[in-house]
């Protein structure tokens, strides 16, 4: 399945933008914006947004019965596999939904769902520190750029986390 982009330069939060696609009868896509203003995280906190850092979310159909539990193992996993070809490292997963080098956070998913009409809708929204993390106090940060020779581009981490989920939904359909 493509995923058609959606690209802003600020928005609020790309999940609230990716839930206006879907109110307006978009079954699929993947959005991306350069600022985020108000980025969520698990319960109701703020994903703090540093500019040159990935803000994105993904969203799409699923079955009313589908269990959120397994696909956010699923949803991990898949993004942990597209951002690894860039980093000569070890990526872990701290359940349920952060990754980490080193012990330390540097990307963040945050899944809601969704309804419109008889539809149920994944939303996945993920931030990833590339260009520089935030301090916050007894949780270590880090970012991408800090462990690769090269600079890694965002919009090559968005394009890898979008084919990665479009392969994985292909193998859905």
């Amino acid at each position: 399945m493509r995923l058609k982009k959606y690209r802003y330069n600020i928005v609020k939060s790309t999940n609230d933008v990716s839930i206006r696609k879907i109110k307006s009868k978009k079954t699929h896509g993947a959005i991306i914006s350069d600022n985020q203003t108000f980025g969520k995280g698990r319960y109701g906190k703020k994903w703090i947004s540093i500019k040159g850092n990935l803000f994105m979310s993904i969203f799409y159909e699923i079955q009313n019965n589908t269990s959120i539990k397994n696909l956010t193992k699923k949803n991990c996993q898949i993004i942990k596999k597209a951002i690894s070809k860039f980093l000569n490292m070890k990526i872990t997963i701290k359940a349920p939904n952060d990754l980490l080098i080193k012990n330390q956070k540097f990307c963040g998913i945050l899944q809601e769902t969704c309804f419109n009409e008889n539809s149920k809708f994944l939303i996945v929204g993920i931030g990833v520190n590339i260009a520089g993390s935030p301090k916050i106090n007894n949780y270590p940060t880090t970012y991408l750029n800090k462990y690769t020779k090269k600079r890694v581009d965002k919009l090559l981490v968005f394009r890898s986390i979008k084919q990665m989920f479009e392969k994985n939904l292909k193998k859905r359909d």
